[in-house]
């Protein structure tokens, strides 16, 4: 992954669950105020295991997120830093795709891109 992998530059957040050739599995934590340092993440899709508020930061931008425990969405490739700005801890599953499914950081995505639930589950 190079110097901006996320488990190098923010290894008290970022773990590796597991991982082979196509995929990346990450565990990332952190408390309410915390925050990461910039860095780089493929295409992945992410569930989030518990609800949160963050602010991610790339580009100059800022975008401010919030998605409930149990949501499963989809990140485009990109660079950014983030800070909890709930009051709750943040605890998620990142799968990082492989290869040419990884994607290139295009500049214009930040944060989640889109929300997915599994059709026949209940809300």
């Amino acid at each position: 992954m190079g110097d901006d992998d996320p488990t190098v530059t923010n290894p008290d957040h970022y773990s590796v669950l597991w991982e082979n050739d196509l995929v990346r599995v990450l565990e990332y934590h952190d408390e309410p105020g915390e925050a990461t340092t910039p860095h780089h993440h493929p295409n992945s899709v992410m569930v989030t295991l518990t609800g949160f508020r963050r602010r991610l930061f790339s580009g100059g931008r800022a975008v401010d997120v919030e998605l409930p425990a149990g949501r499963a969405v989809w990140l485009g490739a990109q660079r950014h830093a983030g800070e909890n700005t709930g009051d709750s801890p943040t605890r998620t599953i990142i799968v990082e795709l492989k290869g040419e499914a990884a994607g290139e950081d295009t500049g214009s995505a930040l944060g989640p891109d889109s929300v997915g639930a599994p059709a026949d589950r209940p809300n």
